[in-house]
């Protein structure tokens, strides 16, 4: 499948601040991928340096095959691009912030009506296209931005956090939008700290500190991380973690609900021994039994290695 987006060696600096540092990476026509990490990673301006937002410091991005840099007036009638904070009139109703984009497109006659149709029922938002903005659930909004990035029907979508603080229904609701998006051909870039909907993306890129640290499809993930991850049950979870963090061989471990989720290097430690340091410090009784790990677990895990490689904690 051809790519449709190329950054190479792609880097962003705001004086000593490194946002974004050498970043490589491809997404193919066709797919939804995800640029996954906390707050502070650099997902959002790896996004904005994606569709020509931002100037990179160095390092270059293609879409399409068009360089970003010189070619945006090309670029940008073929991307949209929804952020963070919405670019809504809170005054107008829903047609009215629709027609508002349209006239910015320059789409008018019977493509805006054909087209504003369509957008209203795939979202279900044609009871609300009399509301103003401002009376609109957050999902709702969400889907009204959505919908005014949508109204040139470009190639290609970038999305910046687009489910965040949107409720759970409403979540499930946006990502079934998407999925008919891609399989009209659209290709999505959205961003998310939500590691459940990475597992909704083709592919997921993990970002840490500016870097892209793992990128492939959500099973190549789990299936590539060679350290097993063990479930541990023991009746003191908080001072057991303070233990086992001190513990030769453990790679990270992390509350999970009721239980730790553990990952160890299995050529320096096992579960059966790190299961009788704990009863002989005195905090079992304790059960490890081995697990497929999540997403989260693998992203944790994988901070870690970089951390303990590179003995960096923070970014300048």
């Amino acid at each position: 499948m051809p790519s449709v987006i190329r950054a190479e060696d792609l880097t962003r600096s705001f004086g000593k601040l490194t946002a974004v540092d050498r970043l490589n990476l491809e997404v193919q026509r066709g797919e939804i991928f995800g640029l996954v990490g906390p707050d502070g990673a650099g997902k959002t301006t790896t996004l904005r340096l994606l569709c020509g937002l931002l100037d990179p410091t160095s390092g270059s991005v293609t879409v399409d095959g068009h360089n970003v840099r010189v070619e945006i007036e090309f670029i940008k009638d073929r991307i949209g691009y929804m952020p963070q904070k919405s670019g809504l009139y809170v005054d107008l109703t829903v047609r009215e912030n629709m027609d508002f984009y349209a006239d910015l497109f320059g789409i008018s006659g019977n493509e805006r009506t054909a087209l504003m149709a369509r957008l209203l029922k795939m979202t279900r938002m044609e009871p609300f296209q009399d509301r103003p903005a401002g009376k609109l659930s957050g999902g709702m909004k969400q889907k009204l931005s959505l919908m005014c990035a949508l109204l040139h029907r470009p190639e290609v979508l970038f999305l910046d956090e687009p489910t965040n603080g949107v409720d759970p229904v409403s979540r499930r609701d946006f990502w079934a939008i998407l999925y008919q998006l891609v399989k009209e051909g659209v290709t999505v870039v959205v961003t998310t700290a939500y590691l459940d909907e990475a597992e909704r993306c083709n592919r997921v890129g993990l970002m840490h500190q500016g870097r892209l640290i793992r990128c492939d499809s959500p099973g190549a993930l789990r299936q590539q991380f060679t350290e097993p991850c063990f479930q541990v049950q023991v009746p003191d979870l908080k001072r057991a973690r303070d233990f086992l963090q001190k513990s030769e061989g453990v790679l990270s471990v992390e509350p999970a609900g009721a239980v730790l989720h553990l990952f160890l290097y299995p050529d320096r430690t096992s579960a059966a021994s790190l299961e009788r340091s704990l009863e002989q410090a005195g905090f079992g009784p304790a059960e490890f039994k081995q697990v497929t790990p999540s997403l989260e677990d693998i992203f944790i895990a994988s901070i870690s290695k970089v951390t303990r490689a590179t003995g960096n904690t923070h970014r300048g």
